[in-house]
């Protein structure tokens, strides 16, 4: 895998950079930023950096996913052994409580292992989507998932905005040009602010319930500047630039989905 460093080089402008968070307490040895306004700290990392966090980030998406009805979507029993998940974000207040959270599987070696392609069997456009994904794999496909913030909270835009950038450093901590997944419509602006395409040729299903219409999305390594917002794009840069301050990387096996015990 090529060092941090070396892809702020080839990708990112120079920004004034956002404070990092000491690797002390809570998401050790995690990529870690904070939002100097709000107070909150953001940790990328895989589940094995810090179990105890992993959990509350999953248990703060399942009480989300389940005020919503919809908690049987995040196979909270299923996953939460942190096996089939390769990165997770988190975001923390000032008290330590999770307040936001995401996860990524993969990268994926066939179109069947693809989640969100799975939950398309059937449906129109079905054919489409496994297409679009089967053609991205031999250059590395992502799948994002679990999105979620705390609806109790402040400056909830904040955390909001923050979900949709940690799955463009997903991209770029594991060295993938792939992110697939689905998102409800009315969460469409929240993704396109950070690169997302919509695949508007795809018809929109009813996922995880009628309530919803959903569509699939992805993000492009290569081209997601053009679509991002810059106010996005600015957050993203200065927070790269952290990371490669921080002199810590991701061991290959965990871009190959390897060391997942």
């Amino acid at each position: 895998m090529r060092e941090v460093s070396a892809l702020v080089e080839r990708n990112y402008m120079a920004v004034e950079p956002i404070a990092l968070v000491p690797a002390e307490g809570p998401g050790d040895g995690m990529f870690q930023s904070r939002d100097p306004q709000s107070g909150y700290t953001f940790l990328i990392g895989p589940p094995q950096a810090d179990l105890g966090l992993w959990r509350k980030c999953m248990d703060g998406a399942r009480e989300v996913y389940r005020n919503f009805g919809t908690e049987d979507a995040l196979e909270y029993d299923k996953v939460i052994d942190g096996r089939s998940t390769t990165l997770f974000g988190v975001a923390l207040d000032s008290d330590g409580r999770a307040v936001a959270g995401m996860r990524v599987s993969g990268p994926y070696k066939h179109v069947d292992e693809v989640h969100a392609v799975a939950s398309w069997a059937g449906l129109p456009g079905e054919v489409a989507f496994r297409r679009m994904v089967a053609d991205q794999i031999p250059a590395g496909v992502i799948e994002g998932k679990a999105g979620w913030t705390a609806r109790d909270v402040e400056h909830r835009g904040v955390l909001v905005d923050w979900i949709a950038r940690a799955y463009v450093h997903s991209m770029m901590l594991l060295d993938v040009r792939y992110e697939v997944g689905v998102a409800p419509e009315h969460a469409l602006r929240c993704y396109r602010s950070s690169g997302a395409n919509v695949a508007w040729w795809i018809p929109a299903s009813s996922y995880p319930d009628d309530r919803y219409r959903t569509v699939p999305v992805w993000y492009d390594m290569q081209t997601y500047r053009s679509v991002a917002t810059e106010s996005q794009v600015r957050l993203i840069d200065s927070e790269v630039l952290e990371f490669a301050k921080s002199g810590q990387k991701l061991p290959t096996a965990w871009a190959r989905g390897e060391g997942l015990a």
